[in-house]
């Protein structure tokens, strides 16, 4: 009975729904005004210099041809304070700048079940901004902005204090952060490819329970960070050629009980760089070409990295502590100078991660301009031979042979300007 009865208010809404035609500035705002909840605006191809256009009722707006909302850096594009509604096929370009608010091309306020789809974003200062919204969905945008400096350039896609969203197939690129999650729990980050802004591809904190999936995050400022979190499952990324002094694949700081499985870190200064790390499992990641693997911090304890591949990178793991309480096992490095007697296809004697003058470069960082010289080559030698200085208890005991075979992934969104 309550089904029938839930069909037969949908199947009113859906008779009663009206479609709006615009094609003027003067028609899109009076349509918004007098539409019905439930009603579509469907804007016409065009230009239409507007700011603060306010949502507070359910509608579906939909660009034909992609329309051009042009802010006219005056303020803000739209602002959805209504649950259920639905925006697609919409160019919005040219939001103010304001360091007092955060102006968004598409700002969503206390709201559930909003959908912010297949649209294009050009020189917002925040492109797609979620505040205390639940159940809603950021997909198939392409978010372009014009960097200037870090404070005084926005999010690509932010979210605060918000609860099972969707964050899908996105492109984002040129603004402060590509993607900014602070208290946002239960949410999926999947298929995005963010790359060229001026921070981090990704950034979030505080952010609990959350799952991000086959993105690329790729020539970032400082690549990616992870803080103040648990629980957090990162699988099937790419983190690539994110370089500069102060860059990583990805920051890992103050993480517990979390999952890291299956990424890719290719040719970044840091591959993850972790501090005050616990309880969380690396498992089948793929290290190629970066300047440092690896770097744990000594605050990092009980940690599991297992059956990752280790190949082409200056050092594999770095550190600034004589002990280091964390599980290392059967993981490929292609450093490895051990045998394998018995052909079980690991190898019979451990194998030891942090280099001499790795552990060297730590307590006097000029000493890289040594970097592949003979004396560089001379101390790791010798630090096989009677190890001393380098973390006695961390050490690979059972290293595999040969590299573990990843099974192979794909992500489908690149970037805008690509």
């Amino acid at each position: 009975m309550r089904l029938l009865i839930g069909i037969l208010i949908f199947i009113g809404h859906s008779v009663n729904a009206k479609t709006w035609q615009v094609n003027t500035v003067n028609a899109l705002y009076q349509s918004i005004k007098k539409a019905s909840a439930g009603d579509t605006i469907l804007i016409s191809k065009g230009m239409y210099k507007i700011h603060t256009i306010i949502i507070n009722k359910p509608l579906v707006i939909i660009g034909r041809d992609f329309p051009v909302l042009d802010g006219q850096f005056k303020g803000e594009i739209l602002t959805i304070q209504a649950s259920g509604t639905q925006v697609r096929g919409i160019e919005f370009q040219n939001v103010g700048e304001t360091s007092s608010i955060d102006w968004a091309g598409v700002k969503v306020l206390e709201a559930e079940n909003v959908v912010v789809e297949n649209n294009r974003f050009r020189n917002c200062y925040f492109g797609v901004y979620l505040s205390a919204c639940t159940k809603s969905r950021v997909s198939d945008n392409r978010i372009v902005g014009q960097p200037k400096e870090e404070q005084t350039t926005g999010n690509g896609i932010h979210a605060w204090k918000c609860d099972s969203i969707l964050i899908e197939n996105n492109s984002v690129e040129g603004h402060r952060d590509g993607i900014y999650f602070e208290f946002v729990t239960n949410s999926l980050i999947r298929n995005n490819f963010s790359t060229l802004n001026i921070r981090y591809g990704l950034h979030f904190m505080f952010s609990h329970n959350n799952t991000y999936e086959f993105n690329q995050f790729v020539k970032n400022g400082a690549g990616v960070a992870v803080m103040y979190t648990r629980h957090v499952t990162m699988k099937n990324n790419i983190f690539r050629d994110n370089w500069g002094g102060a860059a990583y694949g990805i920051l890992l700081k103050d993480i517990s009980d979390s999952h890291i499985e299956h990424n890719q870190f290719l040719s970044n200064t840091v591959g993850i760089y972790m501090e005050g790390c616990s309880r969380t499992t690396f498992l089948q990641n793929e290290f190629s070409k970066n300047g440092i693997a690896m770097r744990i911090q000594a605050n990092c304890d009980d940690n599991r990295i297992k059956t990752n591949n280790f190949m082409a990178n200056t050092f594999d793991i770095a550190t600034n502590g004589n002990s280091v309480y964390n599980e290392v096992a059967h993981n490929y490095w292609d450093k490895y100078e051990g045998y394998d007697l018995n052909r079980d296809g690991t190898g019979d004697i451990a194998y030891r991660p942090v280099s001499l003058f790795s552990t060297l470069i730590e307590r006097v960082p000029q000493a890289m301009m040594l970097l592949r010289s003979f004396t560089a080559t001379l101390l790791d030698k010798i630090e096989k031979i009677i190890p001393s200085l380098t973390p006695e208890n961390l050490k690979d005991e059972k290293p595999a042979m040969k590299p573990i075979k990843m099974a192979s992934f794909k992500t489908s969104v690149h970037s805008i300007t690509a």
